[in-house]
């Protein structure tokens, strides 16, 4: 599979993991968290009789349990464990096969986990390995009740391994419930981020974003782009966009069936569709190996948030640039995600684009509406596309906050 040497979070937690002990992984997205937890199972489990699951590793989302699932299959080939996802958004017959005896190790998502517990399917009575892989994401989610719900019903005797990328109090008081004596192992996040990215901010007006993307992937060498947006709505809306400038893009976020994220995401991977605008709910299920250029259409509230996107290009200690295209109104946002990288990312303004003016229609003809206004601002604009009535949506804000007026003079177009 192309591995030479165990990335930092790897070498922490494996030789421990293997030897049965309760342990805590912290490490941002990207940097083998996932080898981390499987290759431990798979040792273990190498030499146990088949038809009972012996390991089960809650994830928040569907993306994930498909990625970890056909990681594990790689992994696995020359062993006789067998793997199975189970998910919502789909049939239940296969699953429940899975779950009767037809795999050893269950990949889940909480909901449909509970699903299938609640009709009697549902045997954790030889399980060893309990995991849970981005443990603060499921918080995010509200995932935990289920979490706790499903723990209740695992054996006391066990291991569990606790992946997450942040460790909010929550997580905390969640790990010192369900995990005995814990190693803890912490890859610093700074450390993370910064490698192998190389992070770019381009100025661009709210209503001149979309116009500006088109632009910016007129860049040949920009052969596999994940954009990411703070809305379902607006993310639709992009594609739209893109697609009648004649860009192959494809779309995820929660309103699509299983099916069609299933297809987009194979169709980016396959390299069908040139850019994939996702949300935020797949800043870490998109596992796509040679993402070139991350692309924050939106810049995120939570620093957080950034970092987990970035994460998708510059996996595996490769390298990948990440490009912000950046309105006045996000400057605060933006300042705070340079003072948690510890970093000040570069601005620049796109080469012979005319701020002044209207953004020019998209190729092909028509009349799509520029996307501007809502959904990229400031806190709560994702919930509206146009200004409220009767004020400008500017007016009454007042001067930059003090510190910002000399980068303030620059976004007068």
């Amino acid at each position: 599979m192309g591995y030479r040497e165990p990335t930092p979070i790897q070498e922490g937690t494996i030789p421990d993991a293997v030897q049965g002990r309760d342990m805590i992984g912290t490490a941002q997205t990207g940097t083998g968290k996932t080898a981390a937890f499987l290759l431990p199972i798979l040792e273990r489990l190498m030499s146990r009789p088949p038809g009972r699951i012996y390991a089960l590793v809650l994830t928040p989302t569907r993306e994930l349990a498909l990625q970890a699932e056909s990681f594990l299959r790689q992994l696995g080939r020359h062993t006789s464990l067998r793997g199975a996802a189970v998910y919502g958004g789909v049939g239940m017959e296969a699953q429940e096969r899975a779950l009767r005896g037809g795999a050893e190790i269950i990949i889940a998502t909480p909901g449909r986990l509970l699903d299938h517990m609640q009709r009697g399917y549902v045997d954790f009575r030889s399980l060893e390995v309990f995991v849970l892989d981005e443990a603060d994401r499921m918080l995010d989610m509200g995932f935990l009740p289920d979490v706790r719900r499903i723990h209740d019903r695992l054996p006391r005797q066990r291991q569990t391994l606790l992946f997450s990328a942040t460790m909010p109090p929550e997580i905390i008081r969640l790990s010192r419930d369900f995990l005995r004596d814990p190693r803890m192992v912490h890859v610093a996040e700074q450390t993370v981020a910064a490698v192998g990215v190389t992070h770019l901010a381009i100025a661009a007006p709210m209503n001149q974003k979309s116009a500006l993307l088109a632009r910016l992937l007129e860049d040949q060498t920009m052969k596999s782009v994940l954009v990411f947006v703070r809305t379902k709505r607006r993310a639709d809306r992009l594609v739209h966009d893109l697609l009648r400038a004649r860009v192959s893009a494809g779309v995820i976020h929660g309103n699509k069936s299983q099916n069609q994220r299933v297809r987009a995401l194979e169709g980016f991977r396959r390299g069908e569709h040139r850019v994939l605008v996702a949300t935020d709910i797949a800043a870490r299920g998109v596992d796509v190996e040679g993402v070139s250029h991350v692309v924050n259409f939106d810049v995120p509230h939570e620093s957080e948030t950034y970092v987990h996107r970035v994460g998708r290009t510059a996996r595996a200690q490769r390298r990948g640039d990440a490009i912000t295209l950046l309105a006045p109104e996000e400057e605060t946002d933006f300042r705070q995600i340079e003072r948690f990288l510890g970093e000040e990312i570069p601005r620049t303004r796109m080469p012979g684009w005319d701020y002044s003016a209207l953004p020019p229609p998209p190729a092909g003809g028509g009349g799509s509406r520029p996307m501007g206004g809502g959904g990229g601002g400031g806190r709560g604009h994702g919930r509206r596309d146009t200004p409220r009535r009767g004020r400008p949506r500017n007016e009454g804000r007042g001067p930059p906050p003090a510190g910002t007026r000399r980068r303030a003079q620059n976004w007068r177009y």
